[in-house]
Formats: C-alpha cells, sequence, structure tokens
C-alpha cells in the first residue's frame, strides 16, 4: 500500500508539474504576441493618423483584425485539450465562432471524400469547436418575454446514421449549453446501424466521460430508417417532453423555454422550432428571411404527398398565449401580411419539416406515434401534420425557439429514397385523405389501381383513425389547409400517347416556352396531363396551392397550327381551352373543330410535331381514368 501511495504521489506531482509547463508556455506565448500586437496597433494607429483617406483606414483596421483573429486561434489552441483525444476542438473561440464562415488554408483529397460521405464539409467541421456560439435570431420580442418556473422537463432525441462524429457532439454540446439544466432531463442518442467505427467506442467513451448519466446512446442492430429509429428514442425518453432533431444541428439562446410553455398551455400541440441554416461548405449560420417564411419552407413539403412544393396559411396571435381559432369558411386563413405584423407569434402549420419537433410524451403515444408501416423517411411529417389536426390537437412553428440545421448537399439512406418517399405517401393518402387521395397519385403520375408500389398493411391505422373520431380531409381543408387547390372535377390524368408515335409522349417542353411538344416517354411530372370534367387538357405538375401557378391548359387559338400552353386564366376565350376526348379516339378543339394530331417534321425534335388541324382520324390514349365514358 505504501510502495502504491508513493507511486500515485509522484504521478500527480508530475502532472501538476507537466500542467504547470504548459501554462507558463502559454503565458510567454501571449506576453510576446502582446508585445508584438501592441507594437502593430502603434503602428497602425500612427499610420492612420497620417492617412486622410477613408480606404487606407479600412485596409489598416482589417490587418490589426487579422492578426487579432490569429492570435485568439492560437490561444485558443493551446488552452484546448478536453477533445484532443479524438481529434476535436472544444471551448470558446477560433474558427466559425458566432456562426460566422470558415475556411480550411489548403483543400486536400480527405477533404473531398469527406464531403461525398458526408454531404458537407466534415474536415472543417473537426476544426471547429463543439462550443462554439452561434448568433441569436429570435425577434426582439422574444427575448423580452419572461417564462414560467414550472415548467417540464425535456428529453432531446438525436438520430444518426453514418454522421460526422464533430457534428453530433456540437449537436450535443450545443442542447446542453443552451438548455437550462433543470429542463434537460436527458440527451439521447440513436444510433441507426452505423458503419463507421469512430461512432462506437469513441462517441461512447467520450459522451460517458464528458456528460456522464446525461447522454445516453441507444444502437439498433440492424438500419431501421430514421422513422422507427425516432420510435426507439420515444421508449427510452423518460421526461414528460420529448424534442427528435437530426444529430447536425446547433441550438439558438433560449430554444427550450418557449417550446415548453406552449406545449404546457396544451399537451395537444405538437411544436416546431424555426429553422435556420448552417451552410454545408462553410458552416456558416444563416437565418432565414422571417418566421413566416421559414413557416412557408416549412410547408412546402406538404404536398411531397403531391411532389409540389407547398406554402401555408397561419394564424397570427401578438401578445397572445394561446393563437384565436381560424375563422370559418374555406381560404378564410389569415395570410402572409397579417403573419409580419407578429413575427414572433407562434405560426401555425397544416405539416412539418422533418429534421425538428417537440411533442407531450404521453400525448404523442395517445395519437398512435409515428407510423410504423413507414419506412426510411419521406411522408412522416406531413402524415403526423394531417393527423394531430384531423384528431383534435394542433401544429405550430414558433420564431422564439431557434434551431440551425445543416442542409446537407447528400442525404443518408440513399437506396432508392424517391420509391420510400412514394410507397409512404401513399399510405398517408389511403388513411387521411378519403376521396382526395387521388391527388398523391395524380401527382405521382402513378394509376389509383394496381400502382406498382406496395405500401403495406394500412387496417392497423385505419383503425387508429376510428378509434381517436378524427374529422375528414374536407373538414381539413376547410380549415388548416385552405390554399391547398382541389382537382375532384379530374376524369383522366397520366400519359397521353398518340397511335402515330410510338414510345412518345404529350409534354409540356420547356418550363419557360408556351408551347407542348412530344417527347420520349419517361413518367415524370412534366408529362402529366389531367382531362377535367370541363373540358380542359392540362399539362405539366399539379399547382397544389394557390401560392404557386397551375398547370397550364393546351389551347387552339384558331389562328396557327401549332397549339399552345397559357395560364387557364389567361385565355382569350374559355372555349379555346376545352377539348372533346374518348380513350383511343381523336382530341378535337370544341372551338374550331380540329384535332390535335402529330406530323413528320425534319425541323422538329425527333421528328415529330404536335399540330392542330382538320381531323383525319389519329388517335390517343391516356394512362389512368377515374370516371369512365364519352367527355
Amino acid at each position: 500500500m505504501a510502495v502504491a501511495r508513493k507511486i500515485k504521489t509522484l504521478l500527480t506531482v508530475n502532472i501538476l508539474v507537466f500542467v504547470g509547463i504548459i501554462l507558463f508556455s502559454v503565458y510567454c506565448r501571449l506576453q510576446d504576441r502582446s508585445e508584438g500586437l501592441v507594437q502593430i496597433v502603434r503602428s497602425a494607429d500612427g499610420r492612420m493618423r497620417s492617412r486622410h483617406t477613408r480606404v487606407g483606414a479600412l485596409v489598416d483596421r482589417e490587418a490589426i483584425l487579422q492578426r487579432l483573429d490569429h492570435l485568439e486561434e492560437v490561444v485558443y489552441n493551446q488552452l484546448n485539450g478536453l477533445a484532443k483525444p479524438i481529434g476535436l476542438v472544444e471551448g470558446p473561440g477560433g474558427l466559425g465562432q458566432g456562426g460566422m464562415a470558415a475556411t480550411l488554408r489548403e483543400d486536400s483529397l480527405e477533404t473531398e471524400s469527406k464531403y461525398e460521405e458526408y454531404g458537407y464539409n466534415a474536415q472543417l467541421s473537426g476544426r471547429i469547436s463543439l462550443d462554439r456560439t452561434i448568433p441569436d435570431y429570435r425577434p426582439k420580442k422574444c427575448r423580452q418575454m419572461t417564462h414560467a418556473t414550472d415548467l417540464p422537463q425535456i428529453s432531446v432525441v438525436f438520430i444518426f446514421v453514418n454522421e460526422a462524429l464533430s457534428v453530433i457532439l456540437r449537436s450535443v454540446h450545443s442542447v446542453v449549453n443552451r438548455t437550462p439544466s433543470w429542463l434537460l432531463k436527458e440527451v439521447i442518442l440513436v444510433d441507426d446501424n452505423s458503419d463507421s467505427v469512430e461512432l462506437k467506442a469513441s462517441l461512447d467513451q467520450y459522451v460517458n466521460r464528458r456528460y456522464p448519466g446525461l447522454v445516453k446512446i441507444v444502437r439498433n442492430n440492424r438500419r431501421e430508417g430514421l422513422i422507427r429509429a425516432r420510435l426507439q428514442g420515444w421508449k427510452v425518453a423518460t421526461a414528460p417532453v420529448v424534442g427528435f432533431f437530426d444529430a447536425h444541428v446547433e441550438f439558438g439562446m433560449g430554444w427550450a423555454e418557449p417550446a415548453l410553455m406552449r406545449i404546457q398551455e396544451d399537451r395537444r400541440r405538437i411544436v416546431l422550432p424555426a429553422i435556420d441554416n448552417i451552410k454545408y461548405d462553410t458552416f456558416e449560420v444563416q437565418q432565414y428571411a422571417s418566421a413566416v417564411l421559414e413557416a412557408h419552407r416549412l410547408t412546402l413539403v406538404f404536398v411531397s404527398l403531391l411532389k409540389a412544393k407547398q406554402c401555408i396559411w397561419g394564424i397570427p396571435s401578438p401578445g397572445l398565449s394561446q393563437p384565436p381559432a381560424p375563422p370559418a369558411g374555406r381560404g378564410s386563413g389569415y395570410r402572409t401580411c397579417d403573419l409580419l405584423r407578429a413575427v414572433s407569434a407562434p405560426t401555425r402549420t397544416p405539416a412539418m419539416i422533418g429534421c425538428s419537433f417537440v411533442v407531450d410524451r404521453e400525448y404523442f403515444g395517445d395519437i398512435g406515434l409515428l407510423d410504423p408501416g413507414m419506412e426510411v423517411y419521406g411522408g412522416e411529417n406531413i402524415e403526423l401534420g394531417m393527423r394531430v389536426w384531423q384528431c383534435g390537437g394542433s401544429m405550430e412553428v414558433l420564431p422564439c425557439s431557434r434551431v440551425a440545421h445543416i442542409e446537407r448537399s447528400k442525404k443518408p439512406y440513399n437506396n432508392d429514397i424517391d420509391y420510400y418517399a412514394k410507397r409512404n405517401a401513399l399510405r398517408a393518402a389511403e388513411v387521411w385523405m378519403d376521396s382526395f387521395k387521388s391527388h398523391v397519385y395524380m401527382a405521382w403520375n402513378i394509376p389509383m389501381t394496381n400502382p406498382g408500389v406496395d405500401f403495406g398493411d394500412v387496417s392497423e391505422r385505419l383503425a387508429l383513425r376510428q378509434r381517436l373520431k378524427c374529422r375528414s380531409f374536407k373538414w381539413y381543408l376547410e380549415n388548416v389547409y385552405p390554399e391547398m387547390r382541389t382537382y375532384n372535377d379530374t376524369l383522366t390524368y397520366g400519359e397521353v400517347r398518340n397511335s402515330k408515335a410510338s414510345g412518345y409522349c404529350l409534354d409540356q417542353g420547356a418550363e419557360d416556352d408556351d408551347h407542348a411538344i412530344l417527347y420520349p416517354c419517361h413518367g415524370m411530372s412534366s408529362q402529366l396531363v389531367r382531362y377535367s370534367t370541363e373540358g380542359l387538357l392540362q399539362l405539366g405538375p399539379l399547382g397544389s396551392t394557390a401560392f404557386l401557378p397551375d398547370s397550364k391548359c393546351l389551347v387552339d387559338e384558331g389562328r396557327s397550327r401549332t397549339p399552345a400552353l397559357k395560364k387557364c386564366e389567361d385565355v382569350a376565350r374559355p372555349a379555346q381551352r376545352l377539348w372533346d376526348f374518348t380513350q383511343s379516339g381523336p382530341i378535337v378543339s370544341r372551338d374550331t373543330g380540329r384535332c390535335l394530331e402529330v406530323e413528320m417534321s425534319k425541323d422538329a425534335n425527333f421528328g415529330l410535331r404536335l399540330v392542330v388541324q382538320r381531323c383525319s382520324g389519329q388517335k390517343w390514349t391516356i394512362r389512368n381514368w377515374i370516371k369512365h365514358g364519352r367527355h
């Protein structure tokens, strides 16, 4: 025992001596650099006094600031040591401080390979402190608010698969640094079966030593996908409120209190922090223009179900803890101009972006969590939005709660993610959209019968809807999302082919051109044709919200042999946009009696030109029918 005690004493002395040497070395360096800096400042001051032009003064000031930045980085690197064993940086200062753009002095093959692997500059991320500060982009009114002292605690869940270690740990440091300790019960990291070696032992050892008892790691034995990985995090969480986030975020000051307050006021409310952007190449933190535009950006995803970007409506509530109820009647939501008057107010949204949301844990279980029958990710955020609203809850964007998120240039789970998004969209449509589900099939340009996508058994989700006594999708449109365009007058949709041009389909052509063309069939949205009960033939992707242009109408103006594409409301005479069409029959203009046909032309693309001319018996077919018959 005595020998062991002596050895322990010697080790302690050696460590203290070593630390003393390091501190003395840092002090000497600081002294040397400080003296040099004083000389620089004096020299610069003399030069500036001798110059009378503003340009010269700015140049000298910039030189001083650059030297100060360099000095700060040197001191910071000397003092930092907690994360050195895993090659990372902790503490204040350094590259990217304050959310500023950062760069490395030279690119390398390793930098490029990490770009390709992660979809962001992981090499640079490893040089940026895990504790860096970011700008406070909250509206001024948010900073003046006070919150109750009895707010519920929160469990923060991060989902990751093959992320850079530095990005994951910066997410963890950020939430710990900017959440009051009495509110943050735990941080849960869910590893969706990552392949990266550094995300195993290195991650475990670091969080266990740095945040003992606070950070838990859950590891999936197989790749479950983002949706089911979040469910794993929910099962482990023990706080009354759970926040779900991607593992490549940084939290703003005071993000937690306003979100927890809103949920404390109404447990059926799902809160979405406003999202700011972290640039994937420089890690600069950028503010989106306003909370309103952020709310709009969030629901640009709404009809990823409909494969079209969307905007939203919102209800302002200046100075109120509870937004007022929406006025009755379709199209009666408050508009952007109203929201701009209350940028700090919660903004109701029909759906959410998938990277972050905060919810009462028990309520989340009561309404069915996320659909476990969905695969990977895509569509679950839309399904949750429809379900919450239709089943008596609400969803809102909260400008006073802000989280910055890396918009990666490459997504994980890249194996045929488009297929999974389509599959999940069809599941959501079949359960929640009633007769409006046809809009999803139309937008994806696939048939409603035998769509070629197995979306699985939805009987349990239908039973959930019945058990919760949820409202109809029509109610949702009238009260939550009145801007959504509806196409219930559709008779038939899909690819349109001509008997004279095998393998070619009617196509909207270039977006800035006003002429339809024939193009090799590919089934994408530019070849989506919709024929309505009125007799309109519309080409191109659905304009699924009033904020976006609708697909254009095919028009026979009578003066030319070339059919035009125009905004339906801009056609001079309504009859010019109306057509008679039968399956395996002609397409005939009601205004002129001429037929839409194909002729051979050396000057046209693929040697085929669309014309309107005296009918010669050419036949057209369209792929998908909702209602059959002669029209």
